[in-house]
C-alpha cells in the first residue's frame, strides 16, 4: 500500500463555515524579516475595537474549536493579553503564532492567566534571525530547545513549531523530526510549510482587467532560479527514507486538483527515546467526529494531558485500526526486551505537511479545500496567504501564462 493513497486516509471534514480554526490577525508588525512570509511588515496593530468587529466576523461566519492568533507577531501588539483574554471569554482556544524574540517568562505567565491554550514557534534558517544567521536546521534545533523548555517550565500549554522547507532545506527536514522526536513530552506539534512565492519569469498577475504591479506584493521572487513548487510528496519520501514506519492519517485536498494533499497530517507515539509507529485514519476519524457530536465542534487543538495518553490511544485503537496495531506491536516487542520501560508514559505528536497554493499552467490557483487559515477582510472570510492582494487590489490576483492571451475579467 502506498504511503500517499487517498483510500486509505481521512479526508477532514473541515469546511469554510466549521472548521476547528481561525486565524486571527491583530498586527502587521513584525520584528523579523522571513523567507516565505506572506504578510508586509507594516508596524501597524489593530485597535480592540478592530479586533472585536474581526471577532465578530468570524462568529458569525464560521464555527471554531480555537482562534490563531498571528500577525505580523502578535506579541508586539501591545494589547495582546487582553486579546487572548476575549478568545478565551469566548468559549473558544486562543494559541498565539510568534517567532518568539518577544517572549519573555513572564509575558508568557501573564498570557497563561489570560486563558492561552498554546503557542506556535516559527523557527527556520531562513528567517536571518540576529545571531543565528547561516545556520542549518540542525543548528536552530538549540533554539527550539530554549522555546520549548520555556514553554514546558511554565507548564500546561501546548508546544508547536513550524518551519518553511526550502529547496535547500529540504534534506534537513528529518533533523527537525529527529529533535522533535526526543522531545515528544514538549513538543506536541511539527509543521512543516513549503515555500511558495509569484514568480514573475512564468505568469502575469492581473486584477480584474488590470495588470498588477508585483513590487507591492512582499511574496513576489525575485531569485527566479529558486523552486516554488515543492511537493509533499517530496517532504514525505525524505521523511520515510529517515523513518521507515512514517504513515500520514489525514489530509486536505485542493480545490482544483482533488489528487494534491495540501495539509497532510500524521500522528506519531513514542516515549522520547524512541518513536514505535504512527496512529491511523480510524482514529483520527474517531477522534474529529466524537469531537463534534460532544462539543458540536471539530477539534484543532488538544491538550499536553491528552497528547500524554499515547499508550491508551495506540492499544485503544488497535483493533480498528492497522497502523496503531504495527505502533502497538513495537511498543510491545521494546516493553518485552527491556520491561522498565513499560512505565514510561507514551505521547503522542502531530506531523504536518501543508503545500500551499499550486498554479497550474493554465494558471488557475489551487488552493486548500477547507483551509484552517482563513482570516477576515473588510467583513468577508479571506485565505491569509493573500491577503496582501484583497489590500492593494481589492481582490485575489489570477495567473495567467505569459504565452497565452489575457482573458476578461472574472465573472
Amino acid at each position: 500500500m502506498s504511503v500517499l493513497d487517498p483510500l486509505h486516509m481521512y479526508r477532514l471534514p473541515w469546511s469554510l463555515t466549521d472548521n476547528p480554526i481561525a486565524w486571527l490577525e491583530p498586527t502587521q508588525a513584525c520584528n523579523l524579516a522571513c523567507d516565505g512570509c506572506y504578510r508586509q511588515n507594516v508596524k501597524a496593530h489593530k485597535s480592540m475595537e478592530e479586533v472585536e468587529a474581526d471577532l465578530a466576523t468570524f462568529a458569525r461566519l464560521r464555527n471554531v474549536d480555537g482562534y490563531s492568533i498571528a500577525g505580523g507577531d502578535p506579541l508586539l501588539h501591545p494589547e495582546v493579553v487582553q486579546i487572548v483574554s476575549r478568545v478565551t471569554a469566548m468559549g473558544r482556544k486562543a494559541i498565539i503564532n510568534t517567532n518568539g524574540l518577544g517572549l519573555t517568562r513572564e509575558l508568557l505567565r501573564e498570557l497563561k492567566k489570560a486563558g492561552l491554550v498554546g503557542l506556535t514557534f516559527h523557527v527556520d534558517s531562513h528567517q536571518g534571525r540576529p545571531g543565528w544567521r547561516n545556520k542549518t536546521e540542525a543548528e536552530m534545533n538549540l533554539l527550539r530547545q530554549e522555546y520549548a523548555d520555556l514553554v514546558a517550565d511554565e507548564g500546561g500549554l501546548a508546544c508547536a513549531f513550524n518551519s518553511t522547507v526550502y529547496e535547500d532545506t529540504l534534506q534537513q527536514v528529518p533533523d527537525v523530526l529527529r529533535w522533535a522526536a526526543r522531545n515528544i513530552d514538549r513538543v506536541h506539534t511539527v509543521v512543516f510549510i513549503l515555500y511558495r512565492a509569484a514568480r514573475l519569469d512564468t505568469f502575469e498577475y492581473w486584477a480584474g482587467g488590470t495588470k498588477a504591479e508585483m513590487g507591492e506584493i512582499v511574496y513576489t521572487l525575485e531569485d527566479q532560479r529558486r523552486r516554488t513548487d515543492l511537493q509533499a510528496r517530496e517532504v514525505i519520501e525524505v521523511i520515510a527514507r529517515d523513518e521507515p514506519s512514517y504513515r500520514p492519517a489525514a489530509y486536505l485536498a485542493g480545490t482544483v486538483d482533488p489528487n494534491s494533499f495540501k495539509w497532510l497530517i500524521a500522528m506519531r507515539v513514542g516515549d522520547g527515546e524512541r518513536i514505535h509507529g504512527y496512529l491511523g485514519p480510524k482514529l483520527m476519524e474517531a477522534v474529529q467526529v466524537g469531537h463534534h457530536l460532544w462539543s458540536g465542534r471539530y477539534l484543532g487543538y488538544a491538550s499536553p494531558w491528552a497528547l500524554g495518553a499515547g499508550r491508551a490511544a495506540m492499544l485503544g485503537s488497535a483493533p480498528f485500526d492497522e497502523s496503531a496495531r504495527e505502533a502497538a506491536g513495537a511498543w510491545l516487542r521494546t516493553t518485552l526486551a527491556h520491561p522498565w520501560t513499560a512505565l514510561r508514559r507514551q505521547h503522542m505528536q502531530s506531523v504536518l505537511i501543508i503545500q500551499p497554493i499550486d498554479l497550474g499552467a493554465d494558471g488557475r490557483d489551487n488552493m486548500c479545500d477547507g483551509c484552517p487559515d482563513m482570516t477576515v477582510h473588510e467583513g468577508k472570510l479571506v485565505w491569509s496567504c493573500r491577503l496582501e492582494e484583497w489590500r492593494r487590489f481589492g481582490q485575489p490576483l489570477r495567473a495567467v501564462p505569459m504565452d497565452r492571451p489575457v482573458p476578461g475579467p472574472a465573472s
